[in-house]
């Protein structure tokens, strides 16, 4: 790591999240203590506490993450210190080369489509930014893309395809972008293109969720043969304040809303949504960013091998037999509860009748 990164990381002021107060109070108590010890005749003097102070500290860190509830899942997965796009591009590919625009309407930042190396595998890198600094944010629409964002990588994926490249996709956004102009470009089309083409692409396909993975705008470039997410991140078909708001007209129903939706990486194991969950650092991605790139760079390097082992017809089938999966279970579910409800109106019609027919002999 360069001098320069060194003194910017230890210049960032930790942020914490609101169920972290015990967190943050014992990082303050190491603080002054450190502090205490740089002062003249005071070195080492409190290194005893410090490290009691620490050991404390992981132990209370084990036991919040170990049971965070879906709301604080989603709460770690947007905060503002977690690694983001542009730390993977930096950190985990090498001769990284950026390719812009869609050859239509024009370049949407808030996808970035790009040609590098990992390990020694080279790939087309499609991702979701969400900007560092209050000018990028705004130029990335905070991450939610547009519909020249999605076929800017549709036309990269096929590029891909071409030259026979795996495509890796690291998803991040919120939602797609939901203005006017996107809806005049075409939004809906643009990301139902993409789920049939990326179906079958003739080329391997890993998606990784790295933060949020919300809605069609996470879709967009969701469909793949690996899907993988790092383990305090999530992945809906709506974020939780939109869910709220839809049902109870309250945004304040958002962590009810984050437990029924069943968006953690646990339930969506469970579900067959992704197939594998990445650890992230003790306390999230945020505290370690260097270790949560690490495990992604892992997993991508290993799933990557894999495919090069695969016949791509075998590929193929398998991963529409994967995409035809998805929701068999709910259909059955749903038919079974249909058929049992076909049976209440026979009984509820029977137990009138008697109910009838005993009133008209009380009457009598």
């Amino acid at each position: 790591m360069k001098k320069e990164e060194n003194i910017e990381i230890s210049n960032v002021v930790k942020q914490y999240l609101p169920f972290e107060e015990e967190v943050a109070a014992i990082d303050r108590q190491i603080e002054d203590l450190r502090q205490q010890d740089s002062q003249p005749l005071q070195q080492g003097k409190n290194d005893a506490q410090i490290r009691t102070l620490q050991v404390r500290q992981t132990e209370l860190l084990k036991r919040i993450y170990s049971s965070l509830t879906p709301w604080q899942t989603v709460q770690v997965s947007r905060h503002p210190q977690r690694p983001i796009l542009s730390d993977y591009l930096n950190r985990m590919f090498k001769d990284v080369r950026e390719l812009h625009g869609d050859r239509c309407f024009g370049d949407d930042r808030a996808i970035v489509t790009a040609m590098g190396q990992i390990g020694h595998q080279k790939v087309m890198i499609i991702g979701q930014s969400k900007g560092k600094t209050i000018k990028e944010k705004v130029a990335c629409n905070f991450g939610c893309p547009n519909p020249e964002g999605y076929r800017k990588a549709l036309a990269k994926m096929k590029l891909a395809e071409k030259y026979g490249l795996p495509i890796v996709a690291l998803i991040d956004t919120p939602g797609a972008y939901p203005g006017i102009g996107a809806e005049e470009r075409g939004q809906a089309q643009a990301i139902a293109v993409n789920l049939m083409e990326m179906s079958r692409l003739r080329t391997p396909i890993v998606c990784v969720i790295i933060g949020e993975g919300g809605s069609g705008g996470a879709l967009g470039i969701g469909v793949g043969d690996k899907i993988a997410i790092l383990e305090h991140a999530y992945y809906s078909v709506i974020s939780p304040e939109g869910c709220a708001a839809i049902l109870w007209h309250d945004g304040t129903q958002a962590p009810q809303a984050a437990e029924a939706l069943k968006l953690t990486g646990k339930d969506l194991l469970k579900l067959g949504l992704v197939d594998s969950i990445i650890p992230e650092p003790l306390g999230g991605a945020h505290r370690n960013n260097h270790d949560a790139i690490y495990n992604v760079e892992q997993f991508l390097i290993r799933t990557l091998a894999q495919f090069k082992r695969i016949n791509m017809d075998a590929l193929l089938k398998t991963r529409y037999e994967k995409l035809r999966r998805i929701g068999a279970d709910c259909v059955k579910a749903v038919s079974l509860s249909a058929a049992a409800e076909r049976t209440i109106p026979q009984n509820l019609s029977l137990k009138a009748q008697l109910e009838k027919t005993q009133a008209e002999q009380i009457a009598f």
